[in-house]
């Protein structure tokens, strides 16, 4: 099977299958307000805003001053933490399974802005693909390239645990790629066997166990929980170590 070159088209193609696989290309998108990955990892300032704002949407921006605040950022952080990795992981996964290539998602050159809702707005100025195999480019331009850097600042900014980052890192791989076999169920190239590579390489080795299920997606239990369920009126993700269902093997 020959590749197909990542093209605008085909960009467009992705970002039909859901908001966390959107991505713009070519010109300045009208209203502006982007800026470059790397201004997220190593802007404290712009972190904190983009967290307060997230805290704000989930009801968690909660007044007042030391535990109670705390808790209120982490909760906001590791939920904007989990959307930007499916957003990354998402735009990646779907190129690889659809054309057999990886585009350069290096934080140099994909640039975000927070929307008033909904996950981060990416735009991806010029297309150029990772010169390696779907797999060691998958890891390098998202795992190394992004999710190493996006981790550390957002452990600075809030006290995540590394732990809850990586469980966040691999449910967002795990989201996306369920949504991928659900909209795109004939895609050229098997996407569980790259989702599986990915599960056992750094970051996301030991996030969690997963067991493969007949004609389905990976079925997948972290090892952390992403805190979400302090959300006002919020429960358990269904790959929770909270949730009380029997653990995969």
């Amino acid at each position: 099977m020959v590749n197909a070159a990542i093209t605008p088209d085909a960009l467009a193609r992705i970002s039909a299958v859901g908001p966390y696989f959107a991505v713009a290309t070519g010109p300045r998108p009208e209203a502006d307000g982007f800026r470059p990955l790397t201004d997220l990892y190593a802007d404290p300032g712009a972190l904190e805003d983009s967290v307060r704002a997230v805290s704000g949407r989930l009801g968690t921006g909660l007044p007042g001053a030391g535990a109670s605040r705390a808790g209120a950022s982490r909760v906001g952080a590791s939920t904007l933490h989990l959307g930007t990795a499916s957003r990354l992981w998402s735009i990646a996964l779907a190129c690889a399974t659809l054309t057999g290539r990886v585009p350069d998602l290096g934080p140099d050159r994909l640039w975000w802005r927070l929307p008033v809702s909904g996950p981060l707005d990416l735009w991806l100025p010029d297309l150029r693909e990772v010169d390696q195999e779907p797999l060691p480019a998958l890891h390098h331009t998202v795992a190394v390239q992004n999710l190493t850097p996006w981790a550390d600042a957002v452990r600075r900014v809030s006290g995540v645990s590394p732990h809850t980052l990586r469980g966040n890192a691999a449910s967002a791989l795990i989201g996306a790629h369920r949504v991928l076999l659900a909209r795109e169920p004939h895609a050229p190239y098997p996407v569980v066997p790259l989702v599986r590579g990915l599960l056992d390489r750094p970051p996301l080795a030991g996030a969690g166990t997963c067991r493969t299920v007949p004609d389905g997606p990976l079925a997948f239990r972290r090892r952390s929980c992403c805190l979400y369920y302090r959300v006002p009126g919020a429960g358990i993700c269904g790959d929770c170590v909270l949730d009380p269902k029997e653990k995969t093997s």
